[in-house]
């Protein structure tokens, strides 16, 4: 049932709340009260003051961007179709339709977003070549088309580009039909008859954002749902598929399972049952809308008793679309837990509005990533101009969730990531910059005194894997070196200056409250080696980069190198830097032969920059004993690992058990909210 019914309506008839939605009963079938009610509307204004609501202007002008894409491709459909000899009623009829997908479909879309596009053409215009390269010509052609960018071997082959200003994703699918008719219906399963797995992803863009709006009670109050959370996820850094947290379908399908189990809640409380909801959910039990169908096309469907890939996914969000994928296949052990934290976080915030001691405000406050860590690995990519970054920056990016995966895979899991999917640039530089940054810690609970964790060969490893790019040009360079939080770049923090150390009182009050405290360590490597370096670089600041042209050598001159050795807590030589806690660093010159982070203060070429982090004391003082980062020297070739088998070993075994009564498990987590709600009634 869609209903558009206003916040000040009558509620619904008992009838309406006796239909199921999704594949569980309702956990309440409660109406708003008066407080309720008010605390919406105190919710949809404070989404209005943040600018979350494009204006009618921009609105217009979006719709005429899609007729205009949309009268291209017709043409451009024609044109191909008189090329290759068809008669001219078939020149005629040649089609090419446009839809939309994603927040623009779903009607959650703010000012500046992208338009998630889909060009539905004929059976004889391919992908590969007319797709990429002919349209892609034609489009470059165009003065309205700027930042053209093709990604033909991307999960989902996508064109990105900007056209007005405005930005599209535009994918292609080809359909088994000579003749793509007008009135053309996305949601027919018979569509996807004869045609590969990337236009089976290309389509299901479209048919899964149908079949979310019509699996919602109410269409209104899903999407003023949606749009706040995933508001909040962007102020709290969880919001991007790309780096192994969600992205907009993944948080589309979390919020319409929720608006199923509460058919007649208003957004405050579809807000608040999120954040308890998700809380609770025994992960990897699946977040579904509908019954996973099977279907005679024969494509693959998440099923983790016949598919081993599918019992390794931690956090399964399915799609309610044929065929039923894990929309969430991306997140991995970290990016789960700093997820599960921020659920906390917000239904702790959340039980204080609905107690009236907290206003809306504070559940949007941006998360203190920088002051959540001790330790962060730093990387920073650069170019030669802003065009090539762009490309390799997407590269990049991409790769960026396989680091944490092998962080998580050579450490055992015992060293924790938190990749921060924020993008910060240093327009002090002298070539095209961009950085990304990650949170280290160890894992909580773990008795790791005097425990190392060298991932120089997993960051040697994440590098080749780069390196593998097929548009690589001169100057497309990836640093990776790890610092400690007073080693940060002052160009992340507002205004390009660093917070103010809080006092101690202050300090003790935040780490009650942060989740990721990994206690003090002490880091020799990039920070230590450039104050060492601060006296021969006569001023230069050490937090500037070098010229691109001397960072390209590769052979630096046999000199004295600061080198760092990696130490337990029973080393004693040297002379090591007490920190608060008992831990040590110890640095040993060397006359062997020099690293490349020798070569520039800040950068290693193409490398990273070796590391290590000493415990000294209990396990319980440290963040983790030691870390080591580092991919000069390390030949080293990673055939797997035993995590990853023991793994999946568990993982059968827990499926073994859980698949077989799913719905009596969702069940069970369904009781136990439901007898939170009446409690707090």
């Amino acid at each position: 049932m869609v209903s558009s019914e206003g916040l000040s309506a009558p509620l619904p008839p008992p009838q309406a709340a006796t239909r199921q939605y999704g594949v569980t009963k309702p956990i309440s079938t409660a109406g708003p009260t008066e407080a309720d009610i008010q605390r919406t509307l105190e919710l949809e204004k404070f989404l209005v003051d943040a600018g979350l609501y494009e204006s009618k202007e921009d609105a217009d002008k979006r719709e005429e961007v899609l007729q205009r894409i949309g009268q291209i491709v017709k043409d451009w459909v024609k044109q191909l179709t008189r090329l290759r000899g068809y008669t001219d009623q078939m020149v005629e009829d040649a089609n090419a339709l446009i839809f939309t997908f994603g927040s623009y479909r779903l009607g959650v879309h703010g000012p500046g977003a992208d338009i998630d596009t889909l060009c539905v053409g004929p059976s004889y215009v391919n992908r590969e070549e007319d797709f990429f390269f002919i349209l892609h010509n034609i489009l470059a052609e165009m003065e309205e088309v700027t930042e053209l960018q093709p990604v033909p071997d991307a999960h989902v082959p996508v064109m990105k580009f900007k056209f007005d200003g405005i930005s599209i994703d535009l994918l292609y699918a080809s359909i088994s039909l000579l003749v793509v008719p007008e009135d053309l219906d996305i949601s027919d399963v018979s569509l996807l008859y004869d045609v590969d797995e990337p236009t089976v992803r290309s389509l299901n863009g479209c048919r899964v954002a149908d079949q979310i709006l019509k699996l919602v009670p109410n269409i209104e109050h899903f999407c003023t749902t949606l749009r706040c959370l995933k508001f909040w996820a962007k102020r709290r850094g969880v919001y991007s598929n790309v780096t192994g947290f969600l992205g907009g379908v993944n948080w589309a399908l979390l919020v319409a399972r929720v608006c199923q189990l509460y058919p007649n809640a208003v957004p405050s409380m579809l807000v608040s049952r999120f954040f308890r909801v998700y809380t609770q959910w025994r992960w990897p039990n699946p977040v579904m809308l509908c019954a996973i169908e099977e279907d005679e096309l024969g494509f693959s469907v998440w099923d983790p008793r016949k598919n081993p890939r599918d019992r390794t996914h931690h956090m399964p969000i399915i799609t309610p679309a044929y065929p039923c994928m894990n929309s969430s296949y991306n997140v991995s052990q970290s990016t789960l837990r700093v997820m599960v934290e921020q659920f906390r976080y917000g239904n702790n915030i959340c039980e204080e509005v609905e107690l009236n001691k907290a206003r809306w405000c504070a559940l949007f406050e941006p998360y203190l990533f920088f002051e959540s860590y001790k330790n962060y690995l730093q990387v920073d990519i650069v170019a030669a101009d802003v065009d090539d970054l762009r490309a390799w920056k997407g590269w990049v990016e991409s790769r960026l969730r396989q680091l944490t995966l092998m962080i998580e895979r050579d450490t055992l899991g015992m060293l924790q990531c938190h990749p921060y999917p924020h993008e910060y640039v240093d327009t002090n530089k002298q070539c095209a910059h961009s950085a990304f940054f990650m949170g280290l810690q160890r894992k909580q609970g773990e008795k790791t005194q005097g425990q190392q964790f060298d991932i120089r060969g997993t960051v040697d490893e994440f590098r080749h894997s780069i390196n593998m790019y097929l548009f690589w040009k001169p100057g497309m360079e990836i640093y990776v070196s790890h610092v400690r939080r007073r080693q940060l770049p002052p160009y992340v923090f507002p205004d390009g200056c660093k917070r103010p150390r809080p006092s101690r009182i202050m300090a003790q009050q935040q780490a009650d409250k942060l989740p990721y405290d990994d206690g003090e360590v002490s880091v020799t490597g990039s920070g230590e080696r450039h104050l060492k370096r601060k006296k021969d670089l006569d001023g230069v600041d050490v937090n500037q980069v070098m010229p691109l042209e001397k960072r390209q050598s590769l052979s630096p001159q046999p000199r004295d190198s600061v080198s760092p050795v990696i130490i337990s807590d029973k080393a004693s030589s040297a002379s090591p830097e007490q920190s608060d806690k008992g831990f040590s660093m110890e640095v040993v010159e060397s006359n062997k032969r020099p690293l490349l982070g020798e070569m520039e203060p800040e950068y290693a070429s193409n490398s990273s920059t070796i590391t290590n982090v000493t415990s000294k004391g209990s396990c319980d003082d440290a963040g983790f004993g030691s870390v080591a980062v580092s991919s000069e020297g390390n030949t080293r070739s990673v055939e797997g690992s035993s995590v990853g088998s023991n793994n999946q070993d568990i993982c059968r075994a827990m499926y073994a058990r859980q698949t077989r009564n799913l719905f009596q498990i969702m069940d069970a987590e369904m009781e136990t909210c439901s007898k939170m709600d009446l409690k707090k009634h």
